[in-house]
């Protein structure tokens, strides 16, 4: 596991500035790249419209936020489709004669630190990612860390967020488990549940209680993560216990 704090001191940050409706006012080259956009091409855009549905609410909490400097939130973890960037976002209003003045937004391109790309084969989904996460950014102190997902034994949903959990600690991550499961390899990591993920690397038995399934993971002193009915017998062939 390792900060990022050092490496974002090497890049060049995107700025996008907003009006008090969340508006584009101005952009820098940076984010004009990473938007894959031309100048002047966003301008009076809203900022919302810019990011895929299930990213929105996350962004129009973060701007929210921004109305209380004094709270300082953490920056927030994405990705976006254009394509599949992975962006760590800061906000902040500025003030100006007549008070707030708008919303200046901030990010870094994590993508190349966090994620490589797909060979596509032939036949596969649309669906299929174009990079695959290799390393998870987390929350932590308010600092943002990156993981690396052979120390992660199983993920749980926290609503449209999840929680990470590893030998040591376990982290909180602003992206969802739907996106985790769309963007981790298949080969190590299964969804058993429509709220847990885990690492088959960790899987140390399987259980029945009653009608309930359970894998049991190698953490700490034994997590049983349930298993969806629809999912037992593909788990099961993936053990290799049928």
């Amino acid at each position: 596991m390792e900060t990022i704090q050092d490496a974002l001191q090497q890049f060049d940050p995107g700025m996008v500035w907003l009006d008090n409706d969340n508006r584009i006012l101005a952009m820098n080259g940076i984010a004009i790249e990473t938007l894959n956009a031309r100048p002047g091409e966003l301008i009076d855009e809203d900022i919302l419209a810019m990011h895929p549905e299930p990213s929105r609410e996350q962004v129009k909490s973060l701007l929210a936020q921004s109305s209380y400097p004094a709270e300082s939130p953490p920056p927030v973890t994405m990705i976006i489709n254009v394509p599949e960037r992975m962006l760590l976002i800061k906000v902040s209003k500025m003030n100006g004669e007549d008070g707030v003045a708008g919303t200046c937004m901030v990010f870094y391109d994590l993508t190349d630190l966090a994620t490589r790309p797909v060979e596509a084969t032939a036949g596969e989904e649309a669906d299929v990612p174009q990079r695959r996460l290799y390393k998870l950014p987390v929350q932590k102190d308010k600092r943002v860390l990156l993981v690396d997902l052979e120390s992660v034994c199983c993920i749980k949903a926290d609503g449209r967020y999840s929680t990470l959990y590893t030998d040591n600690e376990d982290y909180f991550c602003n992206l969802s488990i739907s996106e985790l499961d769309r963007r981790l390899d298949a080969r190590f990591f299964f969804r058993v549940h429509r709220s847990h993920l885990v690492n088959l690397r960790f899987a140390k038995s399987f259980e029945k209680v009653d009608d309930q399934c359970f894998v049991v993971m190698d953490h700490k002193e034994g997590v049983k993560v349930p298993i969806s009915r629809n999912k037992v017998n593909e788990l099961k062939e993936m053990l290799g216990l049928t």
